[in-house]
């Protein structure tokens, strides 16, 4: 590819089960001239994000470009909303250059210190996401305990650390392995992690929160989601983002929770949610994020893949879990 051509991924075929990299092509073009009311971007950062997995299944056209969260700078603008240098976060991503309009961006204010992957992870989509559970949705409060599934991911390790600073109490998640169950308790602030592998999930919840806790919040699903019900004390909120136990398998869904009327006897509360309903939380997540992420509070947990090229491995490795904390894809400096 030279500076005159883009590189675009298009998904050619449904998967059937897990996806291959044969379910996508990179297609070659020139880089394409921004029109009157549009903006040319360079793109930086891609974001790859389960709900990509989900969207695979009918949501993404064929043989057409697919749409990410996606980091860059204006390059050329005929938008007088965008100005050439402009920071920019879009959804035109899988793709090394976007057209894009100010109303469907956001130029963003770069704040000194953060660097420009954050705007992805902690600071974006991924960190709001784990902020509006913890903060809007289960409303956790200083000394209350919390569970977090999936906790080694993007939004898992984000809600950790958040959680941390926003003085929760006892801490404990769930991951994959054991190393990553070790990154959690050693340099997250877990108080304890299990490997989901290594028994019922309930079983493994139970021993590591013997006593209970106030408030989960739950990416998975499945047995998690059984195994917070399970776990919650009386009056426990849990918040619920995501299933990434059911993606691979829409057909043939795991079981729901076969626990659900002790949310009665307990009276607990579940509440699902969209990050995408709660955007006028992005303020108030920069204002407590940045001011952390600058003195070394909030570290970043990323998994960052070079180069545009390795986009699709980047995305099957994400959903086989290879990553710790937010999978990102960056262009090469």
């Amino acid at each position: 590819m030279t500076k005159q051509t883009s590189l675009t991924v298009h998904q050619t075929a449904r998967p059937n089960g897990f996806p291959t990299a044969g379910n996508f092509t990179f297609v070659e073009a020139p880089v394409p001239s921004p029109g009157p009311g549009t903006a040319l971007v360079e793109n930086l950062y891609w974001s790859v994000d389960p709900y990509h997995r989900e969207m695979m299944d009918g949501d993404f056209a064929l043989h057409a470009p697919l749409e990410g969260r996606t980091l860059g700078r204006v390059v050329a603008s005929r938008d007088p909303g965008l100005r050439e240098g402009d920071l920019v976060l879009h959804r035109e991503g899988w793709r090394t250059h976007s057209l894009v309009t100010a109303a469907a961006s956001r130029r963003l204010t770069e704040h000194p210190g953060v660097p420009l992957s954050a705007y992805l992870s902690v600071l974006g989509g991924t960190g709001l996401s784990a902020y509006v559970g913890l903060t809007r949705i289960a409303k956790l409060q200083p000394g209350e305990d919390l569970f977090i599934s999936a906790a080694a991911g993007g939004v898992g390790t984000a809600a950790g650390r958040f959680a941390r600073l926003l003085g929760a109490g006892r801490m404990v998640g769930s991951a994959g392995s054991a190393r990553k169950v070790a990154h959690l308790v050693e340099r997250v602030g877990f108080d304890a992690a299990f490997d989901y592998h290594d028994g019922p999930v309930g079983e493994l919840l139970a021993k590591a929160a013997p006593d209970g806790v106030d408030v989960v919040l739950d990416g998975v699903g499945g047995d998690h989601l059984e195994a917070a019900i399970g776990a919650a004390r009386e009056h426990g909120r849990i918040a619920w983002v995501g299933a990434v136990a059911q993606y691979h398998s829409l057909d043939t869904p795991p079981p729901a929770p076969r626990n659900l009327f002790t949310m009665v006897d307990k009276s607990i509360r579940l509440e699902g949610f969209l990050v995408r309903n709660h955007r006028d939380a992005q303020e108030e997540l920069e204002d407590f994020a940045v001011p952390h992420i600058r003195d070394g509070r909030l570290p970043l947990d990323e998994t960052v893949v070079t180069g545009f090229e390795h986009i699709v491995a980047a995305f099957l490795g994400m959903l086989r879990g290879e990553n710790t904390g937010k999978m990102l894809v960056a262009r090469p400096s």
